[in-house]
């Protein structure tokens, strides 16, 4: 069996925190959020990973940390491209949006030949989710099903005082297995509580904060790349008639329609690690604040990789 790859998204625009976040130093010593990831993921077993960036970033990217971790890891670099898309198709005028999550790892079926890992890159995950993320792809492979994992959280720690969020919202088995994913792309904080809407704040629904939400991390077999292509046109067809400028292919979708299809099953892994992300600008300072607390503790070095180096 092969060993699992890291496969890091770090190709979104960066919008709502005004600049390119995923290589915004989080302390003194000029570490990222993706220099703790990896450093937990390597930790675990990880030895490959995959930046999922835009071509026109790479030279920033290799600069704040591809260069400073193909010391430690194999290193590959996968480009998310607008015009990444299936013969006969061609981006409407005036995208220049990326077609989300599931595009971007569809991207990496070049280089991807066996079971993965994926993350974002503007997400602190905790090391007990890469432990446990590992353990399973490390001992699972497909059967009669395709054999997925997801890493759960909290939904209510995974908000922020400064704005909304994406997330998709989870429902399980008694068992543990996800039954189904659904994306919220405009989740609010609330005083007592939290809320979305669909309709660009026009109506609001409350969600409780106890559900279970994913944060872009998963555990894949090879397969999914497959079905992530074999179902990209359909997508494009209805997305480029319905939103043309803003319609994203969601990985979470694609996994829920393969649940709905009796094609695979997704084991939810859940974490007891604290989640940190930065969405906004404003984030940012409580994120640096809990780097500092984690160093103090013992839990990182104050410089990850200067043993190795």
């Amino acid at each position: 069996m092969k060993k699992p790859a890291l496969v890091i998204m770090a190709a979104g625009m960066g919008s709502r925190y005004g600049g390119l976040k995923q290589i915004d130093p989080v302390d003194e010593q000029g570490h990222i959020l993706m220099d703790f990831s990896i450093y937990d993921a390597k930790k675990a077993g990880f030895e490959q990973v995959v930046f999922i960036i835009k071509r026109e970033n790479e030279q920033d990217f290799r600069l704040a940390i591809g260069d400073r971790i193909s010391r430690h890891m194999n290193v590959s670099y996968v480009y998310q491209e607008l015009d990444a898309l299936p013969d006969g198709w061609f981006v409407p005028k005036g995208r220049i949006k990326p077609f989300g999550t599931g595009h971007a790892i569809l991207c990496c079926k070049q280089v991807i030949d066996g079971p993965f890992a994926v993350i974002n890159a503007d997400d602190y995950y905790g090391s007990q989710a890469f432990a446990t993320l590992y353990q399973f792809l490390s001992t699972h492979e497909d059967d009669s099903k395709y054999r997925y994992c997801m890493v759960g959280y909290i939904l209510g720690n995974t908000l922020t005082d400064n704005g909304h969020v994406a997330r998709g919202v989870c429902k399980t088995d008694g068992n543990g297995y996800l039954l189904e994913i659904q994306e919220r792309t405009h989740i609010e904080k609330r005083s007592l509580g939290a809320a979305y809407t669909e309709d660009n704040g026009q109506t609001w629904t409350e969600i409780s904060t106890d559900s279970l939400a994913s944060m872009n991390m998963w555990g894949f077999s090879k397969s999914i790349l497959w079905e992530l292509e074999e179902r990209f046109p359909a997508f494009l067809q209805k997305g480029f008639r319905e939103n043309p400028l803003k319609c994203e292919y969601f990985l979470p979708a694609v996994v829920g329609a393969l649940l709905k299809e009796d094609k695979a099953s997704v084991k939810v892994l859940k974490s007891t690690d604290q989640w940190h992300g930065v969405t906004y600008k404003e984030d940012r300072p409580m994120v640096v604040k809990a780097i500092q607390n984690m160093k103090k503790t013992g839990k990182y070095p104050v410089s990850l990789w200067e043993k190795e180096d």
